[in-house]
């Protein structure tokens, strides 16, 4: 089952369902940690409003990045700097690298297939015409040589359409992370700041 299958896909067809994995992988796994990360910052930041847990103590151990971002703004940033947005941003790839770097590979994944499945295609064709000029061509052999040749350009889009839809989806939740990101830093700063030029109490 699986040479037959693979005589038919060739080895183009059979990277693009590694590929097809991968983008499944990556989706999932970032997927679910932004939502592991967002269920969690606004749990803890709620209780850090109210009073019933300091995030900026040194003993405790952060491992939400969106926390981790307000604690360096508040204990680092907040004075080191005019524009508050620019060192969030810094902080923001800083902590946040893992997820950019797994959309990254989404993104290689959505160019890459429909050009695997292209060269998969031309390999088709290729090996489908030379073994035609041995022996006698007929309808059958040849249309059953183009559906084989073509296959893998279906699987390339097949991978390359979801992924990209894939990509774009995590982008504008990176986005909303971003934006979140700057807007509870001004909050953080309010909050720990008697006298900041960001928006904190004024003396």
């Amino acid at each position: 089952m699986f040479l037959k299958t693979y005589n038919q896909i060739g080895v183009c067809g059979l990277i693009l369902t590694v590929l097809m994995l991968v983008s499944l992988f990556y989706f999932i796994k970032n997927l679910f940690f932004l939502w592991l990360v967002n269920r969690d910052f606004f749990k803890d930041f709620e209780s850090f409003e109210r009073g019933e847990k300091n995030i900026l103590k040194d003993e405790i151990n952060i491992t939400n990045p969106m926390l981790a971002i307000m604690v360096d703004v508040a204990k680092h940033h907040a004075n080191h700097s005019k524009d508050i947005k620019s060192e969030v941003a810094y902080l923001f790839h800083k902590y946040f690298c893992r997820v950019t770097n797994g959309i990254t590979v989404l993104r290689l994944v959505s160019v890459i297939s429909p050009l695997l499945g292209l060269m998969g295609t031309m390999l088709g064709m290729v090996s489908m015409f030379r073994s035609i000029s041995m022996v006698d061509a007929n309808t059958n052999l040849l249309a059953t040589g183009i559906w084989e040749a073509l296959l893998t350009t279906i699987m390339g889009l097949t991978v390359a359409i979801p992924t990209l839809c894939f990509y774009y989806y995590l982008q504008l939740r990176i986005k909303n992370f971003r934006i979140n990101a700057i807007e509870y830093s001004y909050r953080v700063i309010g909050l720990t700041c008697k006298k900041c030029p960001y928006g904190g109490k004024n003396e």
